[in-house]
């Protein structure tokens, strides 16, 4: 059994931002903290105040983290980038939505009292008994993942306590953002004892004030009752300032998707018995007179959650070796409904959902091969195209001879010649592709182009449509449109390259829709590109014919990057800092070519130079990120792992950006989750000397000051499959229509109009329906002797106190109400 969190965060766009630039703009981007670590960076949005990133991520957690931080940022090339603001959601907010919040968040400054992170260790009594002189004690330990209050990207962090009107103070430890100071301070208790013990942590400064890091509260009734309470205890902010909210409407406001979703993964067998029931409806086909299981799915899952039950189900059939006929039984239900040719597949039906989702899903390395080169080019030559007269901007062009400004006609021709290029050049990769195209994803676009053409044999233009209406216009279109959120590019596209991508899009979606007069009836500007879309249909159509033509046999399981897993996990250039030891790695510092595959991370001078060196992924005992301090950069991870001689040894390797880290570590840690020697703590900083940069330790060897994060991991498409997950999610989604799905069997099965005589309680279920009911019934049992109900959403508000281990970040002592910040 696994327990864990899933984190879906979409950041959509920002309004009325604050200016920072002279230019009375600002370039915005957003970094995603959990518990203070950053995870994600977007994209910068040059020069706006209303910026669009639409960008989405899903992070995998331990079920320990408390909170979410959004902050806002403007970039800078010559100066520290300024903070604009941020927006804060607790776990207990999270958990009043249960489907997830979705809205826009005013943005708050960022208080420094407020911006608190990490533990500390610390054993509180009361001593004495009743009627004698009693005391309180208190044992201050150690503190682990400190704030970096300093420029050496460090803390000089000392503890202050407070009781009954007294303070007492401990020793400063210098450079460390994991001291342990092993300090005990006793005070009298006073009578009754009504105060409350305050351990606050601060970074002493030799100039100027200190700086807050956080503070813990204990009520001493609580612990006269309990006599002694240890472990370790989240830092929390000082709360007991006034805030000024009135400065909050001066700053913006973000609109954010968040949900979380605390999920309880029983053993795979527990989900045998449901696996088994989809498999057989989908083997069983559409049988006329029945309702099928499908379409009850289709029929009562709402708009807003048919996206994800698509992915559940494509996931779920391409682990089975299904897949293909598991899209074929919905193209077939689908087309049994009243339709006409020109909608067909329009709407978002679970048929429409779970095609779309299947070509994310398997047909991402042949999305970027077809559209890679063309996507390149638009934003390196940066031309400026346009065809709407009414949006021409002459000044943004220039002369085309001496003296002379070219005519809005001139610009235009430009324009069109410039997109027909694009167009041209993109046409031709798709053509040219037929081969190179998944087979299972060429096995779908044949069932559904006989599927259509056997249901409307008059119209047999309309099956071509129905391939384009998914290749083109939700698959090639979009990731044109916006190729940073199909991962094509690492940025957002400005203005005028932004312009070009759209009106490509649009021919791409002209050329897919079949029709070109139909576009240009709607924008009439678009007359001077007809026939080069004329030709490009044409293209098309013998594209679409070379596609789904050839009969093919493909083995069971094909799945793209999610049936076997890839060869190739994760590749690129890393910069290895020096180390000692004798490693494979060398010993001084220089950038090498990285590949981590199923078996090994290796590395080599470049990309197709032999391998130097390689690191097995059974040798590798933990992927954690490395102090700031210790090389100057917060991009830095280390790769802790056995060396020849059996010795621990630990690889430092530095990444361009904190997208770049993130993505390295997770993929480490997915590929080393089944790893058996795993570490529990680590040391983030360097031995150098005679002891740890992070917490001064002088044992090279001994235990690490801070715990491993292996749970903390980012989903990406090329995952390999999670079949015990994706039937969770199915069973919790089904869980909760039991109710509808009964009502809406009745619903279909009766012809409209028809008395509901045939619904009596005596009346049977169908045996698929029936056996459903069953399977879920049994895995609700199955979750009760788990200790939690069938239900995947957690409630998670109370007090909480997990253990030490990996991936935990630390708790509060108590929780306090909380309310949207």
């Amino acid at each position: 059994m696994a327990r864990r969190s899933a984190l879906s965060i979409r950041i959509v766009e920002g309004r009325n931002l604050p200016a920072k630039d002279i230019t009375g703009s600002s370039d915005p981007y957003c970094i995603v903290k959990i518990d203070n670590e950053a995870i994600i960076r977007t994209a910068t949005v040059w020069k706006t105040l209303s910026p669009f990133w639409g960008e989405e991520y899903e992070v995998q957690l331990q079920p320990t983290f408390h909170s979410i931080s959004i902050y806002v940022m403007d970039e800078d090339a010559l100066s520290r980038d300024d903070v604009i603001g941020k927006v804060c959601i607790t776990r207990d907010m999270l958990a009043e939505h249960p489907k997830g919040y979705s809205g826009w968040m005013s943005l708050s400054e960022v208080d420094p009292d407020e911006e608190v992170q990490g533990e500390i260790h610390l054993r509180v009594e009361v001593l004495g008994s009743q009627g004698s002189r009693r005391l309180l004690r208190c044992t201050v330990l150690e503190a682990r993942d400190l704030a970096r209050k300093d420029r050496n990207g460090a803390s000089d962090p000392f503890v202050r306590l407070r009781y009954n009107g007294k303070v007492q103070e401990s020793t400063v430890v210098k450079k460390s953002c994991y001291p342990r100071w092993n300090e005990t301070f006793e005070f009298e208790l006073a009578e009754p004892a009504g105060e409350k013990l305050c351990v606050e942590v601060w970074d002493w400064d030799l100039v100027g004030r200190n700086d807050f890091l956080g503070k813990v509260v204990f009520s001493v009734q609580g612990l006269e009752a309990a006599g002694q309470e240890e472990g370790w205890f989240g830092l929390r902010p000082d709360k007991s300032k006034p805030r000024e909210d009135e400065h909050r409407s001066s700053l913006g406001s973000l609109q954010l998707q968040v949900r979380l979703r605390d999920e309880t993964v029983l053993p795979s067998h527990c989900y045998q018995p449901l696996v088994q029931l989809l498999c057989q409806e989908v083997k069983s086909g559409r049988q006329d007179g029945q309702v099928h299981l499908v379409t009850l799915l289709d029929e009562t899952t709402t708009a807003e959650c048919r996206q994800e039950v698509a992915v559940n189900l494509v996931k779920l059939f391409l682990g089975q070796g299904l897949v293909k006929e598991f899209l074929d039984l919905l193209f077939e239900l689908e087309l049994a409904k009243p339709c006409e040719p020109n909608t067909l597949f329009r709407s978002n039906s679970l048929a429409s959902k779970s095609m779309e989702s299947f070509l994310k899903v398997t047909g991402m390395p042949y999305l970027h091969a077809i559209l890679g080169p063309t996507i390149t080019r638009v934003f390196e030559e940066k031309k400026y195209v346009e065809l709407d007269p009414g949006k021409v901007e002459i000044k943004d062009v220039g002369c085309s001879g001496l003296h002379r400004v070219q005519t809005e006609g001139e610009v235009i021709e430009q324009g069109r010649q410039h997109l027909q290029s694009y167009l041209g050049e993109l046409l031709d990769a798709i053509i040219k592709s037929a081969p190179a195209c998944p087979p299972v994803i060429r096995t779908a676009f044949r069932q559904l182009f006989r599927r259509v053409g056997e249901r409307f044999p008059q119209h047999q233009h309309v099956k071509f449509v129905a391939v384009t209406s998914f290749l083109c216009l939700r698959f090639f279109s979009p990731a044109i449109m916006t190729p940073k959120l199909f991962h094509l590019r690492e940025t957002h596209a400005d203005a005028r390259t932004s312009r070009t991508l759209l009106l490509l899009a649009k021919a791409v979606q002209m050329v897919g829709n079949m029709e070109p007069a139909a576009g240009r009836a709607k924008e009439t500007w678009l007359a001077p590109l007809l026939p080069a879309l004329q030709q490009g249909i044409a293209q098309m159509k013998d594209f679409i014919s070379r596609l789904v033509g050839t009969e093919e046999e493909e083995e069971e399981g094909e799945g793209g990057p999610l049936g076997p897993p890839a060869v190739v996990v994760k590749e690129g250039p890393l910069f290895v800092h020096k180390t000692r030891g004798k490693g494979p790695l060398p010993a001084a510092a220089k950038k090498l070519h990285f590949c981590l595959t199923g078996e090994a991370l290796s590395f080599g001078k470049s990309p197709g130079a032999e391998r130097s060196g390689a690191i097995a992924l059974a040798d590798i005992l933990a992927a954690e990120k490395v102090e700031e301090k210790s090389f100057g950069s917060s991009h830095v991870m280390q790769v802790v792992y056995v060396g020849a001689g059996g010795q621990q040894e630990t690889a430092y390797l530095q990444c361009k950006c904190v997208n770049e880290l993130n993505q390295w570590l997770s993929a480490l840690r997915k590929v080393c989750v089944n790893n058996p020697r795993v570490l529990r703590a680590y040391h983030p900083g360097v031995f150098r000397g005679d002891k740890w940069s992070c917490c001064h330790q002088k044992e090279r060897t001994g235990l690490g000051c801070d715990r491993t994060r292996h749970g903390v991991t980012l989903q990406d498409w090329s995952d390999p499959l999670d079949p015990a997950a994706e039937a969770q999610r199915l069973f919790h989604h089904l869980q909760g229509l039991r109710g509808t799905l009964r009502e809406k069997y009745w619903e279909l099965l009766e012809p409209e109009g028809a008395p509901n005589g045939a619904r009596g309680e005596g009346t049977p279920l169908p045996e698929g329906l029936s056996r459903l009911f069953g399977v879920l019934g049994d895995l609700e049992g199955c979750h009760r002797l788990e200790g939690r109900p069938g239900s995947c959403e957690a409630d998670v508000r109370g007090p909480v106190q997990p253990p030490p281990g990996p991936g935990g970040v630390g708790v509060p002592v108590t929780w306090g109400p909380r309310r949207w910040q």
